[in-house]
């Protein structure tokens, strides 16, 4: 990849941050399996134990509350298996892909800037056909970067006797997340999307909540028997270290310098002719879905790369695919859906990253012929 070419896609993995890398270093040299009683074995599971502890603590839980995963999509379906048994599940229409294939759920709908419609949540839980529920609502959206009202959310679920599950994947040191606070009974975190390195994630459990849940992986008893198999040490050591680094940015307003440059690129969007999908409701500050009507996300993709810039079009979990978003669906943007970019801007951004990025998606814009999208274009 050459030194111009510039990365803003950051929502489908962050930059490793230098610190994680010595810390998965550090770990990958420790020989022992954590669950061995050896000298090498104790060694390796201090490390573990110790990146447990700092994990729970960053965002509100305890320590062995904490289970170690693969990742974001693993601790979702183990939360969704294990709260949601012998409850129905109601599923917001805006989940990510790993909470949607995971169960069969109820959907609740969302506005036109991709909130949560409150007020429906409470009458389908009100519902006295229903049942006990679990309700699975992202913090922060991984589209539009909508942040959601998880905490009113909270208090309406205990007020009918539902649990929570929150998938905090792109929230997670990108805005204070903590546990507690949101009142949520589960929540999900992936390393690689606050600057780990793939392949560890954690569920983050409220109160004695692990004493009952199920393993979906069941194997020699690790994590306390919710989730079998060696867990990945240096990873893990990697997302505690990563997620360190990004709480104290938050703490030292490293969103700020985000949201002026997001907001710099919506307005040259705008002016461009561009739709800021979700522009009226609170956003991650790195991210922001543009829509170029009569231009298909596919065919900006590929003049943005070509100019020197990688973005995507909605999640990047669908092998590479360009898809018509379910996300910008839900919120009722009817051809828009097909004709979308996010850019997310990841912690190396620069000022003038962004300033090539504007006049590339103002030269783009100029360019590209306007005419009519197709449905199968459109990936409907």
């Amino acid at each position: 990849m050459g030194h111009d070419w510039i990365y803003f896609d950051a929502n489908a993995s962050e930059p490793v941050r230098p610190a994680a890398l010595d810390a998965l270093a550090r770990a990958a040299s420790v020989p022992g399996n954590p669950s061995s009683v050896h000298r090498a074995g104790r060694e390796a599971r201090a490390v573990l134990e110790s990146a447990r502890e700092r994990l729970a603590a960053l965002f509100g839980a305890r320590g062995d509350n904490c289970v170690m995963t693969s990742g974001g999509t693993e601790a979702n379906l183990l939360a969704v298996a294990g709260l949601g048994a012998g409850r129905r599940v109601l599923v917001s229409a805006i989940e990510h892909d790993a909470v949607r294939a995971a169960v069969v759920g109820e959907s609740i709908p969302v506005d036109g800037d991709g909130v949560v419609r409150l007020a429906v949540l409470e009458r389908m839980l009100a519902d006295p056909r229903g049942g006990p529920a679990l309700v699975c609502l992202m913090l922060a959206n991984n589209e539009v970067g909508t942040i959601q009202p998880v905490a009113e959310a909270a208090r309406i679920c205990r007020a009918h006797g539902a649990l929570l599950h929150v998938d905090a994947v792109q929230a997670a040191g990108r805005i204070a997340v903590d546990l507690r606070v949101l009142g949520a009974d589960g929540l999900a975190v992936s390393g690689h999307k606050f600057g780990g390195v793939k392949g560890a994630g954690a569920l983050l459990l409220a109160g004695d909540a692990t004493r009952t849940l199920p393993p979906v992986m069941a194997g020699g008893g690790q994590e306390m028997g919710r989730r079998g198999g060696t867990p990945a040490l240096p990873a893990i050591a990697a997302m505690a270290e990563a997620a360190s680094e990004a709480v104290a940015a938050l703490a030292a307003e490293g969103a700020a310098a985000m949201a002026r440059w997001r907001d710099a690129i919506d307005a040259a969007a705008v002016a461009a002719g561009a739709v800021v999908c979700g522009a009226a409701a609170p956003r991650l500050a790195n991210t922001t879905c543009l829509a170029l009507p009569g231009r298909t996300s596919q065919m900006q993709l590929i003049a943005l790369d070509l100019a020197g810039f990688g973005v995507s079009a909605g999640s990047a979990c669908s092998s590479g695919k360009v898809a018509r978003s379910h996300v910008l669906d839900a919120m009722g943007l009817g051809p828009l859906a097909g004709e979308a970019i996010r850019v997310s801007l990841p912690w190396t951004t620069r000022e003038e990253d962004v300033m090539r990025f504007i006049e590339a998606y103002r030269t783009m814009a100029a360019r590209l012929p306007v005419r009519r999208v197709t449905l199968e274009e459109a990936g409907a």
